[in-house]
């Protein structure tokens, strides 16, 4: 039986465009999609975007819109950036479409009642309108909410409520035992920490009066659904919860989840305690990554610092943008973005790097005419790269794994200068060098896609899959050229 693969991103919120982080994200679950599909798995790609809430009816109601003109608006900005980033996603799921995925928020919250895990009671306490969440002294710092640095309002009201605190042991059972993993480590333990200190039940509900765009609480016209209720349960209508159960039954659990540190506490213990009360399994996998800064500041309009990646893209194309974010931006952790350190890995690594090999190989092997292939005498050498390029993917190592994709284009490289190889381009020394680049092209599929292609296409055109075997074949190789050299 074909193994599966589920792999989802957080949905962006829709009050604004998309920014790098955005990008970074999208990329991350992609290169882990397309790699599973290389390894022949049927793999399952969600992303979308979540649309409802006070801001955004606050941000539409700013600018003359309605939420739904608003979001409407928005999300083809992020529809383009999937596309321009050569994103593969399989579904695209939005909180406000009535049709895929209200049954779904109606179902689960209809469980949760079922389980007596839902209530309602008065509740004062501070609210972020910035994060649309309630918050704690705990989270604040000089007062203030650490990423939008305002001061929360004091509310009260009366909402229903999530008994989470009934799945407090098990989730830190989970945790701690790497049934529900958290990567990497340490974030697990910050997850440990926040149970045993600081963990109670959470709001599910907010007044309609004062959340007016979202889906309203089955039987009650005067509250609405809060984001944990609505938001979170996309991972499950996006993949056919109520309308396609036989893909649901597939796909479920997801294998990897890719969030942000800032919304790591919500995936990590709200998210599994509703699929713990709703009597459904839990992700295998979440996995965790930073911000991205530019010139060592947290990017923001009045700072004047925002990167669009949409003009990244026009400027270096989707694969060097995607490069720089895989190669640059360490997996789990913050990373930096300026103009400088993009000109330097596109030239360094792309344009002298792989760029140079391609049209040095295939400069020789069209001048040669056809190569017909043979034995691989350099199988042994391109193995080890291969084990060590699985044992990085496995872990999420992204900048580890294109590491060893450019050692081998060193090895390459120093093969075909040391041996002096366009020398003496017989048809064997030619073969060697085009197993080479096969190799190649199939290991940057995840990373540069169109790259890839045009390697793969150049050699063997669209014919063969990988793992198919190649000897024996007569191949045209064409020249190509990759990543023209940038002027700083």
């Amino acid at each position: 039986m074909q193994k599966k693969f589920y792999i989802t991103t957080a949905i962006p919120y829709l009050n604004a465009g998309p920014h790098l982080g955005h990008a970074l994200e999208f990329v991350q679950a992609d290169v882990l999609a397309r790699y599973h599909r290389l390894l022949e798995e049927d793999a399952f790609f969600l992303t979308g975007t979540d649309e409802h809430g006070t801001k955004i009816a606050k941000t539409a109601e700013g600018v003359g819109k309605t939420p739904q003109e608003l979001v409407d608006e928005n999300v083809q900005k992020f529809l383009s950036l999937l596309e321009s980033l050569q994103i593969s996603n399989d579904a695209f799921i939005r909180t406000s479409d009535k049709e895929h995925h209200w049954p779904t928020v109606f179902d689960i919250w209809k469980r949760l009642v079922e389980e007596g895990d839902i209530y309602k009671k008065k509740y004062e306490g501070l609210y972020c309108y910035g994060c649309e969440v309630f918050v704690t002294e705990k989270d604040l710092i000089d007062g203030k909410c650490a990423i939008h640095l305002r001061v929360p309002e004091k509310i009260e009201e009366e909402n229903y409520f999530f008994k989470m605190t009934r799945y407090r042991d098990e989730l830190k059972r989970l945790i701690t035992s790497g049934e529900l993993h958290i990567f990497p480590e340490h974030r697990a333990q910050e997850m440990i920490y926040f149970l045993d200190n600081d963990f109670s039940d959470t709001s599910f509900s907010r007044p309609k009066r004062t959340l007016t765009w979202g889906i309203p609480v089955p039987n009650d016209d005067e509250a609405t659904i809060y984001v944990w209720a609505d938001a979170l349960t996309n991972y499950l209508s996006g993949v056919g919860y109520i309308e396609n159960k036989e893909q649901f039954n597939l796909f479920w659990p997801p294998d990897v989840q890719i969030i942000g540190k800032d919304i790591l506490r919500f995936h990590a213990l709200i998210w599994p305690a509703i699929l713990l009360s709703a009597k459904l399994p839990l992700p295998k996998t979440l996995f965790v990554h930073g911000f991205i800064t530019h010139d060592s500041q947290k990017m923001s309009k009045s700072l004047g610092n925002v990167v669009n990646p949409a003009t990244l893209i026009d400027t270096y194309g989707s694969d060097a943008v995607r490069y720089f974010f895989l190669r640059e931006i360490p997996p789990t952790e913050d990373g930096d973005y300026n103009d400088g350190k993009m000109i330097l890995r596109y030239n360094s690594d792309l344009a002298h790097g792989i760029g140079n090999l391609v049209s040095r190989i295939t400069t020789l092997a069209e001048k040669n005419g056809s190569v017909i292939l043979e034995q691989f005498d350099g199988q042994a050498e391109v193995d080890i790269y291969w084990k060590r390029y699985h044992d990085a993917m496995n872990t999420f190592r992204f900048n580890e794994t294109l590491e060893v994709v450019w050692g081998l284009i060193a090895y390459v490289d120093r093969e075909l200068t040391q041996k002096k190889l366009w020398s003496h381009p017989d048809n064997k020394t030619l073969s060697d060098l085009t197993h080479y680049l096969i190799n190649l092209g199939w290991m940057l599929t995840p990373f540069l896609p169109h790259t890839a292609d045009l390697l793969i296409n150049a050699i063997l055109g669209h014919e063969l899959e990988f793992r198919d075997k190649w000897l024996g074949i007569s191949v045209s190789v064409k020249k190509i050229g990759l990543f023209p050299k940038k002027e700083a």
